[in-house]
């Protein structure tokens, strides 16, 4: 006979899953604070398309670059310690960019460097943090961790704009220092979590075999892969977040208040759908749900191109939440659920760049299009190759397509 399920919030009753989502919350917060003021801050020195694509660059540089070394760290070291260090350098950049904006220099290099140092401490944190999810809560209440750590994250994203763009106002600095004293007490919150892990009585020797043991473990899980690679390209073409100060200030003609509200749409459409997943978990149908999901964002981001009303431009970046966040939760339930806990670090920073990728690369190549054909065709073509995307994917993958649960029977 099976036991009845644990209420969808009784996760919250696990102190340290409380410390963890209190700093993903927290760290969400900030960096939605920070991708509004930076943002608007170098459009507002540049006027540049291609300067706004080169943030998501330096950004997702260091994650690709370093994806091998901060995967082995995170399965090498505590996890804790590795993701409050992280947050800590997070909170010195931030206080770097108070100075600049502080002053008021116009060089655009330096936001650039610390721009660098941002995506490098992310790229440490996240694999770390990721891992580390899975070791704190009993496996019947996994799938709830899943769907409320998202909704804590999406949650802060729809505050977090809204926040930054407020702050704003009273200049960049503001939001900067904001951000800033975030990331310092999530490093603080993480740091007292209770876990630890067993001592490592001997390291793993730093070899390619070792390193490299993330990606040879991708490529054997077609469904993982395809979940991950699905969820790369579609938002690698479909992204349209780089582009909003455009959209805001010369096609809604709305302030930087304004490119707050925008940037929340898509997490509260995400908070929403990732709310009702924490009380009926998707039970059958995984993989279908997936790839109709991204053909729903698609055709969102479409519409959105082709929006001149902002409230039509928020109904339709609300959409994208919600439809990401199906995505979203089905990628990170095959990835933390199905991996061994001795590579989950490596195998979740080969997904961190896999998501680096469609976020801060993506904001590269929207730029870089729209500099070269205009905002709308670029957020339009990239929308209707998201939907065609989803299509391929069922061809290319069917054991995406035709798996049913999100986790296999024990």
């Amino acid at each position: 006979m099976t036991e009845p399920a644990a209420p969808r919030w009784s996760v919250f009753r696990n102190g340290d899953f409380r410390l963890y989502g209190a700093a993903r919350f927290l760290t969400g917060l900030a960096y939605q604070m920070q991708a509004v003021a930076v943002g608007w801050f170098v459009y507002d020195l540049t006027r540049s398309a291609l300067a706004l694509g080169l943030v998501g660059l330096a950004s997702f540089l260091p994650a690709m670059l370093s994806a091998l070394i901060t995967g082995h760290v995170a399965d090498t070291y505590d996890r804790r310690l590795v993701t409050a260090i992280a947050y800590a350098t997070l909170a010195a950049a931030d206080l770097g960019l108070v100075a600049i904006a502080l002053s008021g220099a116009g060089s655009i290099w330096p936001i650039y460097a610390l721009v660098v140092v941002i995506g490098t401490s992310r790229a440490f944190a996240n694999p770390a943090l990721q891992a580390l999810l899975p070791t704190l809560v009993p496996r019947p209440l996994f799938g709830s961790a899943i769907a409320w750590n998202a909704s804590l994250w999406q949650s802060a994203s729809i505050l977090g704009p809204a926040a930054g763009g407020f702050l704003y106002m009273l200049g960049p600095a503001a939001v900067f220092g904001a951000a800033a004293a975030s990331f310092a007490l999530a490093s603080a919150l993480v740091v007292a979590i209770r876990f630890r892990p067993a001592a490592v009585t001997e390291r793993p020797p730093v070899t390619w075999a070792t390193l490299s043991a993330g990606l040879s473990y991708i490529r054997s899980q077609p469904v993982v892969l395809g979940a991950i690679s699905l969820d790369l390209v579609a938002v690698l073409l479909g992204g349209a977040t780089a582009l909003l100060p455009i959209f805001a200030a010369e096609i809604l003609h709305v302030a930087p208040l304004g490119l707050g509200a925008l940037r929340s749409m898509p997490a509260a459409g995400a908070v929403v759908t990732a709310i009702l997943l924490a009380y009926r978990p998707l039970e059958r149908h995984a993989g279908q749900r997936m790839l109709q999901a991204v053909a729903v964002f698609g055709l969102a981001i479409t519409a959105f191109g082709l929006s001149t009303s902002l409230p039509l431009s928020m109904a339709c970046l609300f959409v994208t939440g919600a439809a990401d966040m199906i995505s979203v939760y089905v990628r990170q339930t095959f990835v933390q659920g199905e991996t061994p806990d001795a590579m989950r670090g490596r195998v979740s920073a080969v997904n961190t760049v896999f998501i680096g990728a469609s976020n801060e690369l993506g904001e590269f190549e929207s730029g870089t299009l729209a500099a070269l054909v205009g905002a709308v065709p670029a957020v339009v073509a990239g929308g209707l190759a998201t939907i065609l995307v989803a299509v391929l994917w069922g061809r290319l993958f069917p054991a995406l397509k035709a798996r049913d649960r999100l986790l296999p029977a024990e």
